[in-house]
């Protein structure tokens, strides 16, 4: 247009407007002036931003009953620009445009117009500007129902069946029923009324009548009624009949030519005859089933009559045997100088009966033990039978170098549900974060690897790595947020686990363990293992309950175990099949002082009970210098739908306080079973009255709705110098991450050979490994271990993984007695073990 425009600026600095002490506010403006006039702009003025820490109004706690209104009030601290309210629900912003019974547009004020009982929670009012973000005091709603009273029933009978009783009905406080703290209902439940019932009254007959005339048929009649009194009320009717009649001419009235008397007596005989006959026929019948039965018994039994009964009970009794071999040279040893001392103790008693042929068969098969040959039986007077080994067998091979110190197995292991042993361990022994990986080289002979306190482990069987070779493999457990991400109901119920490198491929599977959470039941969970590829994707391994030759999975209580033949990244995901699908967590509750002096403050942890999760909480709660204070324990939770409520119960009252409506805190339930990255905690304060108080004791209530309740008992002392260390359960197996060759694993490995050669051999009753599968609880998915080229092999290392920590030798005993593999030795070694009656025996050491 033509228009010239001139732009002008000024620089304005903190130090003039602090400075400027005029009666008005800081302020400039723009004059500009030519011949044509002068023009002045409009004042701007200039302030310093800030706002002030402290809010002049916070939001009080409220407890409403259900369909009220809430309101609650908050007045943001003074601030240049004016702060903006943003208000906050369990940590969660509030959008009020997504639902329309909450308002937060009236002068900062949120307004709930009709109280839900998902509106109970934390609520915070958060203020803001360009210079800060300022916090209010959160404020505690609790949407309470008050008790509401069912119909009444139905009145009951009158209790008293003749003369005065009563009746009642009753009536239940469900409808609906009390919830939060609401008030129960007033009045009385049940209701009784007196009521009279009229007694039953029996009836009596009359007197009879007079004879009737005397009829062409030569009878008279007499007749009596049942009205002396008549039957009232439900009362019995008279007994006996109400009609008589006789001859009334004393036998001499003719009938159709003969006498009365005498026709009657033929139809009486007829009768007699009539019942004779059937019951002569029903005893016959009865005869004859009774002789067919005892018949076909009879036959049943003969058919055992050789296989029940054992030739020991032939010859009067009990008999004791004592067999022992001389023991020869053993091939199998890596060393042949170190001979292991095997000592197998069988006990019976007699006289012995199998109830199935096969065991029989089993028993006089003498050929079935033989690859045992340093066997010791012993046939006394009970019926168990158990192995045991004097000393393990010593193997002396090449150390590799960077080898970790062999140790004892025990340490190892997560816990199992039949031997759940307790293990102590401080707050200060627990391993830190970068240790969470745990690496060694492993030769031909194996060996064992654990991440300690995670319930981790990696065995790797004798034989897997290739001979005159190194590996060297790792085990790690991602800590950070795992990047798999579970669908829908979902659950990831485990660590995710990584063990390599992943480039290295084996000829006979390897078992790895990974704790889980849940209550292992397939009707109401579904169990995947998922394998993350090289693209950082997830897919599907298989299913817990599938049929697959690829891979083996054996869920127990707390683990699972896999037989895997590659290495990667693996995690255990659960698919709730119903609302009755259980997931695992521990409650655990830490405690330490703040800042004043005057607070204790409580964190309540709800985690999934694997103890790598419980190892994380450890490792925060040391860094904030938190302190154990009660021995963790396990709470089902369901997956209902139901939320879960954590409280803090019996306060001290003239001692510690805690502040209104803050005592109980209620998370929904999505929050709990969809959280398994990371642990639930919910935080409470607590204040004296007096620095003199330096025990607390008190109790943390945390129950799910409708579910189960758990309750922490707390009595600490707030002192460090006097509070006692709380123990808490964790395996012992820091000082041994690493364990290489004959010690990581519990069978020997020359007994392990002789079972394998054992149980591998073709049976005419099939093959020997299913049984031993069979009696270790391996019921399923049969056909993998028959693709293996040892299937005794690869169940006993199964076996190896369910059972390092406890070394449970009895029960792999037991599996072998009940088999009765043994039985048939009894006969080939007589002669030897009398020969050496000094072969010692012990069960210390195991087989």
């Amino acid at each position: 247009s033509g228009l010239k425009v001139r732009e002008v600026f000024i620089n304005v600095t903190r130090q003039q407007v602090e400075d400027f002490h005029g009666p008005e506010d800081y302020w400039c403006q723009c004059v500009a002036w030519s011949h044509l006039g002068t023009s002045k702009s409009r004042k701007a003025s200039v302030r310093i931003a800030y706002l002030r820490k402290n809010f002049e109004q916070d939001p009080q706690g409220k407890e409403v009953p259900i369909e009220g209104m809430i309101v609650l009030h908050c007045r943001p601290p003074e601030g240049v620009p004016a702060a903006e309210v943003e208000w906050l629900k369990n940590e969660e912003p509030i959008d009020s445009n997504l639902d329309e019974n909450i308002d937060t547009r009236a002068d900062h004020n949120l307004i709930i117009r009709q109280a839900r009982l998902s509106d109970s929670g934390n609520y915070t009012c958060m203020a803001a500007n360009i210079v800060a973000k300022r916090r209010s005091m959160s404020a505690t709603v609790v949407v309470y129902v008050n008790g509401g009273w069912s119909s009444w029933t139905e009145w009951s009978n009158c209790n008293a069946r003749c003369g005065r009783g009563w009746q009642k009905r009753s009536r239940t406080c469900t409808n609906p029923a009390p919830l939060n703290g609401g008030a129960f209902c007033e009045g009385m439940s049940v209701q009784k009324i007196t009521c009279t019932s009229l007694c039953p009254v029996d009836g009596n007959w009359e007197v009879w009548s007079e004879w009737s005339v005397c009829s062409p048929e030569c009878e008279h009649l007499r007749v009596r009624e049942c009205i002396a009194p008549p039957p009232r009320n439900g009362g019995k009717f008279c007994e006996g009949l109400s009609q008589e009649s006789e001859n009334c001419t004393e036998g001499l009235c003719i009938q159709d030519k003969k006498p009365l008397h005498e026709i009657k007596s033929q139809n009486i005989e007829a009768a007699s005859d009539i019942a004779l006959y059937s019951g002569l026929g029903a005893a016959v019948i009865a005869v004859a089933v009774l002789v067919v039965g005892v018949t076909l018994y009879r036959r049943s039994q003969s058919e055992y009559g050789v296989d029940v009964i054992d030739s020991s009970a032939l010859t009067g009794g009990f008999q004791t045997f004592n067999f022992k071999t001389v023991r020869q040279g053993n091939s199998l040893l890596l060393n042949p100088s170190m001979q292991p001392d095997l000592t197998v103790s069988r006990t019976y008693s007699g006289p012995i009966c199998l109830q199935d042929p096969m065991d029989k068969e089993l028993m006089t098969e003498s050929s079935l033990f033989n690859p045992l040959s340093d066997i010791k039986v012993k046939v006394q007077s009970s019926f168990m039978v158990s192995l045991g080994v004097t000393e393990r067998a010593e193997y002396h091979g090449k150390a590799h170098s960077g080898t970790f110190p062999h140790g004892n197995s025990r340490a190892f292991g997560t816990i199992q549900a039949r031997n759940k042993a307790a293990y102590i361990q401080n707050l200060s022994s627990i391993s830190a974060r970068s240790e969470l990986k745990t690496t060694a080289i492993f030769g031909h002979l194996g060996g064992r690897l654990v991440v300690p306190n995670t319930g981790v482990s990696l065995l790797i069987p004798h034989g897997v790595i290739p001979e005159e070779s190194s590996w060297e493999i790792y085990l790690a457990v991602t800590q950070k947020e795992s990047s798999l991400q579970p669908e829908g109901s979902d659950v990831l119920l485990g660590p995710e686990v990584t063990c390599g490198p992943s480039e290295l491929s084996v000829s006979s599977p390897f078992a790895l363990t990974i704790p889980h959470c849940a209550e292992v039941n397939p009707e109401h969970w579904n169990i995947h293992l998922k394998k993350r590829t090289q693209q950082g994707k997830w897919e599907e391994v298989m299913s817990v309950e599938e049929e697959t030759t690829s891979c083996y999975c054996l869920l127990d209580p707390y683990a699972c175990h896999i037989l895997l033949n590659s290495f990667g990244t693996y995690a255990l995901i659960g698919e709730p099949v119903s609302d009755c699908a259980v997931r695992q967590l521990k409650v655990a509750v830490f405690g330490c002082l703040s800042c004043n002096s005057l607070d204790y403050n409580l964190r309540v942890y709800c985690m999934d009970n694997t103890p790598c999760a419980f190892q994380e909480v450890v490792l925060d709660e040391r860094l904030q210098g938190g302190q154990l204070l009660d021995e963790p324990k396990l709470l089902p939770f369901q997956g209902n739908t139901f939320s879960l409520q954590i409280s803090v119960l019996d306060i001290p009252p003239f001692l510690w306080r805690i502040k209104p409506f803050t005592a109980c805190q209620e998370v929904p339930f999505s929050r709990v079973w969809c959280n398994s990255q990371k642990p639930l905690h919910c935080a409470f304060s607590l204040e004296r009255y007096s620095p003199a108080t330096t025990q607390l004791s008190c109790k943390i209530c945390v129950r799910q709705v409708k579910g189960h309740e758990q309750i922490l008992q707390i009595q600490t002392s707030i002192l460090e110098n006097e509070r006692e260390t709380i123990a808490f359960f964790a395996h012992e197996d820091g000082n041994f991450p690493a364990q290489m060759g004959p010690k990581a694993f519990k069978i020997p490995y020359s007994i392990r050979q002789r079972i394998c050669a054992t149980f591998d051999t073709p049976n005419a009753k099939g093959k020997d490994w299913q049984m031993l599968a069979q009696k270790n609880s391996i019921n399923r998915n049969l056909s993998y271990f028959a693709t293996q080229s040892s299937p005794s092999a690869v169940i006993l290392d199964l076996w190896e993984a369910r059972h390092q920590h406890d070394g449970d030798l009895d029960s792999l005993a037991c599996a072998l007695e009940e088999i009765g593999r043994t039985h048939s030795k009894i006969s080939d070694i007589t002669e030897t073990e009398m020969e050496e009656p000094d072969f010692s025996y012990s069960r210390q050491n195991g087989l």
